[in-house]
This record gives structure tokens, C-alpha cells and sequence, in this order.
């Protein structure tokens, strides 16, 4: 079962954003924790790195006390896994950090990718359950180790925001509009865009995020902030107290349409 609409997908339609890479920079193969790497190493050393192993991404409880979650990050991490590879400078910092891990280390670190990594998963938009399993990554067990904590971040959080979003829709019925308003008050610059993204797949029919609008083609939209009407004392600092009424080619005074 999927709640979000099927014609638009995860992303909208005729966004700027490629889905084959990452919404930004950041979602790279150096964001995991170190520990991932010192396991990864280990692995190597005692040469069970190509071991095949499975891993299942699940979670315990469902968020806000409710009866479901929807799965949501399905597009990102897909994105991540299609671009995956440590470049020179995670090479040299990791250097840093483990100096006595060996040249033989680093060389199979930048030459990782996920050409042998397999993923199974749900529909991105699907209501699931705890304890069963989101995603399913089955590959050489040193590559699958450090995609662990990267997928977790991105699965988290977009299946919090789509799953929220989708208990407002809910709550409203299907006819009502919704717009997501959130960037003022998001986790940041990537928060923002990633909470209207999922936002978007929980249900919403667009955004006042103009970025994220234009990213993954959805609706933008708003009201107006409290500095433009206290930059206004009386109706006499207006030039004009009518508007036009769409589809017509009337105009009216707004004050009759807003009492």
C-alpha cells in the first residue's frame, strides 16, 4: 500500500534534480562513522572483507505513538549507492586517522563502489510496519559495513517527516490543500529541503520552499510575512483597495471578500 500519489512519485515531475546523485555533496561515502571504517578495516585484515553478508534495516516502535510509518529515502539512497566512492581527500584524511593501517587498506578503500552491492526494499511511499524490513542490502561484507550508518540517516528521517506529514493528511481528508511552510524553522539548509522533500511524499501538495520547488518539481506557494502588514498602518497607505477576482474580469474591493 502507498499513500503518495502514484503520477508524481517521490520527487514530483519536472524537477531540476538528477536522481541518479545525491540532493548534496554531503550524502558522500566519508558521512558514516569512524567505527564503520575501523570494523571495515578489520574485516580486511582478517581477510572476510568479500564475505557475503545481509544486512535488514528495520525499526522497533512506530514515531508520535501511531499505528504506521511510511517508508520514505528510497530515491536518495539509491542516488547514494549509484555515486558511492571515497575520493583522494577521504583517503588522506582517513590516512590520518589510522596511520598504521597500511597502504593495501587505502587501495581497496578507493577502489570501493556498490556494483556488487544488491538492495531490496519497499516502494518509497509505502506504509510498513515495525520489525519488518525496510531494506534489505545484501553484498561483500566490508562495503555493506559501511553503508550502515549513511542509509540509516537517510531512511530515519525521511520516513519521520513523510510519516508526520502523512497523519496531517489524514487528519484533513483529501480535499484540502496542504503546504508545507517548515524551512524557517528546519534543521538547516539540507533539513529544509530534505523535510519538504519528504513532506511532499507524506502527502502535501507543495511547498513555500522555492528550492525544493524547483528541485523536484513541486507546487510553491504561501501567504505573506507580519513585516509586510506592519509596513502598512491604515487602508489610506494603500493606492488601491480592490483586486481582481480570478476567472473574471471583475475586480473587487478585498476588504468586502477578508470581513
Amino acid at each position: 500500500m502507498s499513500i503518495m500519489n502514484e503520477k508524481r512519485g517521490a520527487n514530483g515531475t519536472g524537477g531540476t534534480h538528477d536522481l541518479l546523485t545525491p540532493t548534496d555533496n554531503l550524502t558522500n561515502a566519508l558521512l558514516t562513522d569512524m567505527y564503520q571504517i575501523t570494523m571495515a578495516y578489520a574485516y580486511f585484515r582478517s581477510k572476510r572483507h568479500t564475505t557475503n553478508a545481509v544486512f535488514d534495516l528495520f525499526f522497533r516502535k512506530n514515531p508520535f505513538d501511531g499505528e504506521y510509518t511510511i517508508f520514505a529515502g528510497l530515491t536518495e539512497v539509491m542516488a547514494f549507492l549509484n555515486t558511492y566512492k571515497f575520493t583522494d581527500q577521504h583517503i588522506a584524511f582517513l590516512r590520518e586517522q589510522i596511520p598504521t593501517a597500511g597502504d593495501d587498506f587505502f587501495e581497496y578503500l578507493s577502489t570501493l563502489d556498490c556494483s556488487q552491492v544488491k538492495v531490496y526494499a519497499f516502494k518509497e511511499g509505502s506504509v510498513v510496519f515495525p520489525r519488518q524490513p525496510l531494506l534489505r542490502i545484501e553484498g561483500p561484507i566490508g562495503i555493506c559495513q559501511l553503508l550502515e550508518t549513511t542509509l540509516l540517516c537517510i531512511i530515519n528521517y525521511a520516513s519521520l517527516v513523510a510519516t508526520n506529514a502523512a497523519r496531517m493528511r489524514l487528519a484533513v481528508g483529501p480535499a484540502k490543500t496542504l503546504l508545507e511552510f517548515g524551512l524557517r524553522r528546519s534543521q538547516g539548509p539540507n533539513g529544509g529541503v530534505s523535510a519538504t522533500r519528504y513532506a511532499y511524499v507524506g502527502g502535501f501538495d507543495g511547498t513555500s520552499n522555492a528550492l525544493a520547488g524547483m528541485m523536484f518539481g513541486m507546487k510553491v506557494g504561501g501567504t505573506h510575512a507580519h513585516s509586510y502588514v506592519q509596513s502598512f498602518s491604515v487602508l489610506e497607505d494603500l493606492p488601491s483597495r480592490e483586486i481582481e477576482v480570478p476567472g473574471t474580469s471583475d475586480d473587487q474591493q478585498y476588504v468586502d471578500i477578508v470581513a
